[in-house]
């Protein structure tokens, strides 16, 4: 008996095992068919624009994508949300731009369009291209990849190979560009002050331990005192050398070297950088490259700025359009329309400040720069106890706050700050200063080192690298994201908290005179972001509900974002598929 059921299980576990094996090889046939399509049956063109309408001699925007995922990560943006901003922009009238445009521009003083975008995609990734083209043809967009010149030629199917790129530039909609030879780094230092020296960045330790390096073209190589290790003409020669290397391979492999260069680590040259490395640089560049985006971090170039010194932002995966669309503002000085989405949602809601997406069952209420963002639930004044509920899914590092009785004549409030992984409460009477009433560090996050991007290089004294990471830089990452479940009830004159089902104060009493004010939220930037001052809260599945009092025998719904009944079922069937399709291709 005991040997049936061993057997029966036996059984069961290889046909398991068949059925995983089943979905992967599907996985992969219908990964491969779509490749396939798009190699022989794409038979889209790019359209040229009518240059004769032309009349913008101010300048261009610059956009770089690092790449592109099904559902996206920390580094690669999801494709549905690289569509979603595309289709912004098209939108606010942004017309993509050729490189000889630029030069032209540059050059011969000839016009682009009154809004004119230089879209680019990074890495030079595979997936990149499999699902950024169907978005070029549907919006007649024209971009460049940029490679590096060692995966020419390489076994890493992850990498556009020469056919590829040869390829795509048939149809109109790509171009090539490159960010270098290779990524390799030097004078790495761990976060303690141990020497690590020069490293590919596959074969560096985890990154959350490496904290002072530079890129191979931007320092002499060093030694542990921080001392070079090569003179000036052994410098000049390995830089160069890099340089000659990517002119011959791309010649080799494509017949031609691409014109635009985006030098890796951008924000370095001409910009502090030793002299005598940054002369052996550019002299390369003006011999090999037509034009050269160095900076990165403001997306427009005026007809005033050089060929070789142009800029441009890298948008991070986990921007929302919106978040785009301001930062554009912010550089252009140019006024934008932010998307709204759910129109039925948007008007139960007063903006005060910033912008605000209604995406399914989400509010993404993106902050101007450097300030704070406001949305104010209509007529919620109406209701003195309420219960409110919502999942805070912003970055980690950055400011979700929920209003309660606030009161925008007399600017009074209870407020509840997620900010950094830290609850803040405080409580503002008419006329008086904001008064805390607890702060609770919570749960840690559970983040992969995986998930970081190398974008510190610089040139470090050895007293820097002997003291090991700077305090102010502990902390959380700028690129993770978390769900906190908060439920909150204010009834009379207490207040009672919880996050994620743990209770953090309860029945706690409140000033008796903030007895009036609706709801309201709120999203600010993080001072430990150093590098962008724009955030995005995302409030998802927000309920507010009035409580039942002695003026009320039931419970009110105020407002209601999340899915219910059916649609709540489909949305979990579909979330469920899309995380099986992930694991597949990460696993196969």
């Amino acid at each position: 008996m005991k040997e049936k059921r061993d057997s029966a299980l036996d059984y069961q576990k290889k046909n398991r095992r068949k059925k995983i094996r089943a979905v992967g090889q599907f996985a992969i046939l219908l990964f491969v068919g779509i490749l396939l399509y798009l190699a022989v049956f794409d038979t889209k063109r790019y359209e040229e624009a009518d240059l004769s309408q032309w009349q913008n001699e101010k300048g261009f925007i610059a956009l770089s994508y690092f790449g592109v995922g099904r559902s996206g990560t920390p580094k690669l943006i999801a494709k549905e949300h690289l569509d979603e901003q595309l289709q912004a922009l098209q939108q606010q009238g942004y017309v993509t731009i050729s490189q000889q445009d630029i030069l032209d521009f540059y050059k011969k003083q000839k016009p682009l369009p009154e809004k004119a975008l230089f879209l680019a995609f990074e890495d030079g990734r595979n997936d990149s291209h499999l699902f950024a083209q169907p978005l070029l043809e549907k919006y007649n967009y024209k971009a460049t990849a940029l490679t590096y010149a060692n995966k020419m030629g390489n076994s890493d199917n992850k990498f556009l190979q020469p056919k590829d790129l040869l390829r795509m530039q048939e149809n109109g909609f790509w171009e090539m560009g490159t960010n270098g030879y290779r990524l390799t780094y030097i004078n790495i230092f761990d976060q303690d002050g141990r020497f690590i020296g020069v490293k590919d960045e596959n074969e560096l330790p985890t990154k959350n331990h490496v904290e002072y390096y530079n890129h191979y073209l931007m320092d002499f190589i060093r030694d542990h005192n921080m001392i070079p290790v090569e003179d000036r003409a052994q410098m000049e020669a390995r830089i160069t050398h890099d340089y000659k290397e990517m002119n011959q391979i791309y010649t080799n492999s494509l017949g031609f070297v691409p014109n635009v260069y985006m030098i890796m680590h951008a924000n370095t040259l001409y910009q502090g950088m030793n002299r005598l490395v940054s002369n052996v640089n550019d002299a390369n560049i003006r011999q090999m490259f037509a034009m050269h985006f160095n900076r990165e971090g403001n997306a427009f170039n005026s007809s005033q700025d050089s060929l070789y010194d142009l800029s441009r932002v890298q948008p991070a995966p986990y921007w929302y359009t919106n978040h785009l669309l301001m930062k554009i503002q912010k550089d252009t000085q140019q006024k934008m329309k932010f998307v709204q989405g759910d129109e039925q949602h948007a008007e139960q809601w007063d903006r005060l400040s910033g912008a605000e997406e209604f995406k399914e069952n989400k509010i993404v209420l993106t902050s101007p720069p450097g300030e704070n963002g406001m949305l104010y639930l209509r007529d919620s004044e109406k209701s003195q106890d309420v219960k409110v509920s919502a999942k805070l899914e912003g970055n980690v590092v950055g400011k979700q706050s929920i209003y309660l009785r606030y009161d925008r004549q007399k600017d009074s409030f209870v407020r509840l700050t997620l900010h950094d992984n830290e609850l803040t409460i405080e409580q503002k009477k008419a006329g008086s200063a904001i008064t805390e009433l607890s702060t609770t560090k919570l749960s840690e996050v559970q983040w992969q080192p995986e998930d970081l991007a190398y974008d510190k290089a610089a040139v470090y004294s050895k007293a820097q690298t002997e003291a090991g990471a700077p305090k102010e830089e502990e902390g959380y990452p700028i690129n993770i994201q978390n769900s906190r479940q908060m439920d909150i009830v204010v009834r009379g004159d207490q207040l009672t908290v919880s996050v994620d089902e743990q209770m953090m104060i309860d029945k706690k009493r409140i000033d008796g005179t903030l007895d009036k004010g609706g709801v309201a939220l709120e999203s600010e930037y993080s001072k430990q972001n150093k590098k962008d001052d724009i955030y995005d809260a995302v409030f998802t599945d927000v309920n507010v509900i009035a409580v039942a009092n002695k003026s009320s025998a039931q419970e009110n719904v105020l407002y209601r974002n999340s899915y219910t009944g059916f649609e709540k079922v489909v949305n979990f069937i579909k979330k469920a598929i899309s995380a099986t399709i992930d694991w597949v291709i990460e696993t196969f």
